[in-house]
């Protein structure tokens, strides 16, 4: 069970959060201009993303779009080139026209359409961000829908270890992830709560994030679907707590 709770501690109405394919399309736009601007190489290497470099990231998220297209309208997308020779301005060329058409399907199928597409399109914008050392954005339309995924998939893994139900906290913002009241809370950044929950920290970090009680417990839960912490820090921690 996952709850989010606000400066009140009642719940945050889940519909207050912007619908997907606006976070989505933010994503993809966040992205262009940084890569635009920064102007990498394309065989940069994604510190968080070991596998892939600059390139190759895009390159997923090229490909996810097409599949998305495919699941949305239930319908096969129309053969496109192939991305495998492409550059990077190429491979953002060709995600923004894929984009289009997933923003469409996206606000034709409704607010909880893509929840797993926005998650991952943001957290790889986080990641691209790392890779550059771009600054993380103060405020993002995608960050509250993913973080919901991610909190969703968290609990699950703390029910399957059968641990007791803890409390993430940014210090303005709480949310209870688990079966029950919770037993103890953890406060950090709140981003570096999101990349603790997306596989993106150590155990090393995430016990240094601010418990009140002894945190190796729950550590097993933090490696759960397709996450897993890196055995060493992959980027640093983003800072104190709080929402700003």
């Amino acid at each position: 069970m996952y709850t989010n709770l606000g400066e009140a501690g009642t719940p945050t109405l889940r519909g207050s959060r912007p619908p997907n394919h606006e976070c989505y399309r933010q994503v993809r736009e966040n992205v262009t201009e940084l890569l635009g601007a920064a102007a990498p190489e394309g065989d940069v290497p994604v510190p968080s993303c070991p596998e892939w470099t600059l390139r190759g990231l895009v390159t997923h998220l090229v490909g996810v779009a097409a599949t998305s297209i495919g699941r949305l309208s239930g319908w096969p997308s129309a053969p496109r080139a192939s991305s495998a020779d492409m550059d990077l301005p190429e491979l953002l060329t060709t995600w923004k026209e894929l984009g289009a058409e997933v923003d469409l399907l996206l606000a034709d199928r409704g607010d909880r359409a893509g929840n797993i597409l926005v998650m991952d399109a943001f957290t790889h914008e986080l990641d691209i961000r790392y890779a550059i050392g771009a600054e993380l954005p103060g405020e993002h339309p995608a960050f509250p829908g993913a973080f919901e995924v991610l909190a969703n998939g968290f609990a699950c893994a703390v029910d399957d270890h059968q641990l007791p139900a803890l409390r993430l906290s940014t210090g303005t913002t709480q949310w209870t992830v688990g079966t029950g009241e919770p037993v103890a809370t953890v406060t950090a950044n709140r981003y570096d709560i999101y990349r603790s929950l997306a596989g993106r920290r150590s155990h090393r970090q995430i016990t240094a994030m601010d418990w009140d009680r002894d945190s190796h417990r729950w550590l097993p839960a933090f490696t759960w679907g397709p996450f897993t912490p890196p055995v060493a820090a992959v980027e640093p921690v983003a800072g104190t707590a709080g929402d700003e």
